[in-house]
């Protein structure tokens, strides 16, 4: 490329353009930094120094100031709400609210943040109605979810159905578990009242929404065993078995006891002990245990659980082998085998747990809902020791 003489003019030209902009640019700045309030600043520099208290107050002296710094608003109202001063909340997000300024998009902003102000508060009712307005809003989909949380809290089971409804629209992601959960709830309440019609049509409900929901099954067990239809309810149970067979534990007294009802409760002990076979659980080894030096004696209770135990050899199980120990031991041997007993079971305490999946809560009953985090059918029906823990 040859070197032309007129670039010799450009080049002191495009520098000459540059340093001009870059002046106009500094000068802009500099305006645009001076029209900042002085507590702006004071603000910034407590923040680097992590004097978050004295930072708060430097930035809402700048919001007294010059009410246009709506952002400002917005961001010390939400940290207000984490810091768990909920009336310092409510009075930055309502005087956005009643602003008569405002922009469209701000004023839904606004509402989105007063209406969790007010649920964390525990203002219900306001809540709800400040997150049905924006449900047409581009907060559409976490207003449900904020209502969906509050009907829960409200136990208004019909309005949480129609709440994850809307959330499988806005989403296309499946609820029917949780769906199905609130079907329960209305059995459950229905069944409280002794409308156990009322109660069927739920449940029915429930299995539409969701075939694998074993709590509406054992449910409608509960109902036909009330109801002296023994037969049925066995019949039911029985379907655990294709839904989810680790569930069948927790209908294991149910089915021996409509056996028994039948008088049928050899049948009873066979049919568990075919589970058992096929799907080792600690609780139906219990269930079993109990029957069997009911019905057999500690003998043949003691030689079910020692075959048990060589089987599937668990802590927990190893725990009720010395139980049935003890009702064969000599006089003797007894404090050696209660002592090995002791031992054993103090270790096993922590394993003898059900534990949520989603949150780890642990618990020594079983739950349909988390009472920690408020999953549904988030336990699993093994106790924590089976669900790993081996000798």
């Amino acid at each position: 490329m040859e070197f032309e003489l007129w670039m010799l003019l450009v080049f002191p030209l495009f520098f000459a353009m540059g340093w001009l902009t870059a002046r106009m640019d500094l000068k802009e700045l500099l305006s645009e930094s001076s029209l900042l309030p002085r507590s702006y600043f004071q603000g910034l520099n407590f923040l680097l120094n992590e004097q978050q208290d004295k930072a708060i107050e430097a930035f809402i002296e700048v919001v007294q100031v010059d009410p246009q710094t709506i952002e400002l608003h917005f961001a010390l109202g939400s940290l207000f709400r984490r810091r768990g001063e909920i009336d310092r909340a409510l009075r930055m997000h309502l005087n956005l609210v009643e602003r008569a300024d405002l922009e469209a998009d701000k004023k839904k902003q606004a509402l989105f943040e007063l209406a969790q102000d007010y649920l964390k508060a525990g203002i219900l009712d306001r809540a709800e109605q400040t997150f049905q307005q924006l449900l047409h809003s581009p907060y559409a989909k976490e207003s449900v979810e904020f209502l969906l949380e509050i009907y829960q809290k409200e136990k208004d089971w019909l309005k949480a159905i129609d709440m994850s409804r809307r959330l499988v629209d806005l989403t296309g992601q499946s609820h029917d578990k949780e769906t199905s959960a609130f079907y329960c709830e209305l059995a459950s309440y229905e069944l409280t009242t002794g409308r156990d019609e009322a109660a069927r049509v739920h449940l029915g409900q429930a299995l539409e929404v969701n075939p694998g929901s074993v709590r509406a099954v054992i449910m409608l067990g509960d109902i036909e065993q009330n109801a002296g239809n023994h037969k049925q309810a066995i019949d039911l149970w029985k379907r655990i078995e294709q839904q989810d067979p680790q569930y069948l534990q927790l209908a294991a007294d149910r089915l021996l006891g409509a056996h028994r009802n039948l008088g049928l409760e050899a049948d009873g002990i066979d049919l568990l002990m075919e589970y058992q076979k096929r799907y080792p659980s600690q609780d139906l080894v219990d269930v079993l245990f109990k029957a069997v030096l009911q019905k057999d004696g500690a003998e043949a209770a003691y030689q079910m659980v020692r075959n048990e135990l060589h089987r599937n050899p668990t802590l927990l199980g190893l725990d009720k082998f010395l139980e049935a120990r003890l009702l064969e031991v000599t006089e003797k041997n007894r404090a050696d085998v209660e002592m090995v007993k002791k031992l054993v079971h103090q270790r096993i305490r922590d394993l003898a747990m059900y534990h949520c999946s989603s949150c780890g809560f642990r618990a020594r009953q079983y739950y349909w809902h988390c009472p920690a985090c408020h999953g549904w059918e988030s336990y699993s029906p093994r106790r924590s020791e089976e669900n790993g823990g081996r000798i």
